[in-house]
């Protein structure tokens, strides 16, 4: 049987020279691409409210009906109301839920939605140690009873309200800017209201000066 002839082994570098290394791969921009289209994370959706039940729920679903929608989002719970139904609604919730502080009055703005306004009730309650919301929506120019006579620190609340947003609370007893000197044009808060806006015409009669802005 003939012997396995073996090739020679190639004859070693010369002193003090290096083997060269092996050629790194060339990745393409379509490895590059794929990879990185394969490494992208799926983007998380977000919280979304989901239906609040409770015996509360219940006994003013039974009297308003449709005109109620309870929702709870990230533990905060909120009756969404028709616009009619404030401010019994609201003195309902403190006489005989014992929602007995108003913790705030707000607005937002949506220009885009046929009713751009959506008013909140941040109410408290001391003896069930119990936050909830109250929420409906107005068009822009509709007025809204006010809850002064339920809550009188409303009154500085709706006040805020009224200069920041424009809206009108009926049966408020002194309804006039809170923050904004009387007389100023426009309401701050609102989305349509430029953010280095100013009434520049009050700054020139009341301080003698170009506006800033």
């Amino acid at each position: 049987m003939a012997e396995d002839v073996k090739a020679p082994a190639p004859p070693p570098p010369p002193e003090g020279e290096k083997k060269p290394a092996a050629a790194a791969p060339v990745a393409t921009a379509t490895s590059v691409g794929a990879t990185a289209k394969a490494a992208a994370p799926a983007k998380p959706s977000g919280p979304v409210p989901v239906p609040w039940t409770s015996a509360l729920v219940e006994k003013y679903r039974s009297q308003y009906g449709s005109g109620l929608e309870a929702l709870t989002y990230l533990g905060q719970n909120y009756l969404s109301v028709d616009r009619s139904m404030i401010p019994d609604i609201l003195r309902l919730l403190r006489d005989e839920e014992q929602f007995d502080y108003c913790v705030d009055v707000t607005a937002v703005h949506y220009p885009k939605r046929e009713k751009q306004f959506e008013v909140l009730w941040i109410l408290y309650s001391f003896p069930r140690n119990e936050r909830m919301r109250v929420k409906t929506q107005i068009t822009d120019g509709d007025s809204i009873a006010s809850c002064v006579s339920i809550w009188p620190t409303a009154n500085w609340l709706e006040r805020e309200v009224y200069d920041m947003f424009g809206i009108q609370f009926d049966g408020h007893p002194d309804l006039k800017r809170l923050l904004l000197p009387d007389g100023w044009k426009g309401h701050p808060l609102r989305k349509d209201y430029g953010i280095l806006q100013q009434d520049k015409e009050w700054v020139q009669i009341n301080l003698g000066i170009e506006s800033g802005q």
